[in-house]
Parts: structure tokens; sequence; C-alpha cells
């Protein structure tokens, strides 16, 4: 049966907060696991920008005494060709992850809002954001 307008939009607002939760731990979690994976590439990056001549020559000792303007640019190079391989590395971390977890199914239809005992979770779905024993059986009539 339709819930009342007020009761209407207050599950749109329940429904809406919780999808913009499960929507900023999704971002969240591929933030962590890009930073960490790509972890190496920045670093590499970082330093042959540093003490680069023509970019930021940085006066550190390791410049001076390390790195000249060829290694550097080797260094830079190496960061860039190794970029690629990382990210599909991390998206594939996150894609696993995301669907061990299910995190994609925490995500809830509007349609909740509308109409009474529809419950949290769908058939077929043991998530961990649907509620446990959750009645399956929707009525279609009263």
């Amino acid at each position: 049966e339709p819930r009342s307008p007020w009761c209407c939009l207050a599950w749109t607002l329940v429904i809406g907060t919780m999808n913009s939760l499960v929507f900023l731990l999704n971002l969240l979690l591929m933030f962590v696991i890009f930073t960490v994976v790509l972890l190496p590439t920045i670093v590499v990056v970082y330093f042959g920008f540093q003490c680069h001549s023509q970019v930021l020559h940085s006066s550190a000792r390791y410049c001076r005494s390390i790195l000249d303007d060829n290694s550097s640019s080797a260094l830079i190079i190496l960061g860039f060709v190794i970029m690629s391989p990382l990210i599909v590395v991390a998206m594939a971390i996150y894609c696993s992850l995301a669907r061990r977890l299910r995190l994609l199914m925490c995500f809830q239809p509007y349609s909740l809002a509308l109409y009474k005992g529809g419950g949290w979770c769908r058939r077929g779905e043991g998530g961990p954001c649907c509620a446990r024993g959750c009645n399956t059986q929707l009525k279609a009539w009263v």
C-alpha cells in the first residue's frame, strides 16, 4: 500500500542518506586502494620532477650527488610507464573486493519510500546491508 506523503518524504531522505553513505564508502575504499597501489609511481615521478633542473631543481644532497638531469628524466618516464599496469591492478583489486563484500548491493531503490512492506533486501541477496532473515515474500495486493 502507498505511504502517506510525509512518511514517503522521510523514507526518501533515509534512503538517500544511506545511498550517499554507501557511495562515500565506495569512494573512500577506491581512494585508499589506488593510493597504496600507485605509491611507487607517485614516489618515482616525484623524485624525478624534484631533481630535474628544468622543473624544481632541489638543492637536496641526493639530487646533487645521485640524480642528474638524465636520470631525473628517466625516473619521470619510468613512473609514467609503470602507471598504466598499476592502474589496472588497482581497479582489479577494488572490483574483487567490492564483489566479495557485496558493496554495490547496499544501494537501495527509492521505490521502498513509496510503498509499505518492501523490506530492505531483495530476493536472493544476502549482502552485509540486508537484514538477516528479512521477509522476501512481497505482498502484491492487500
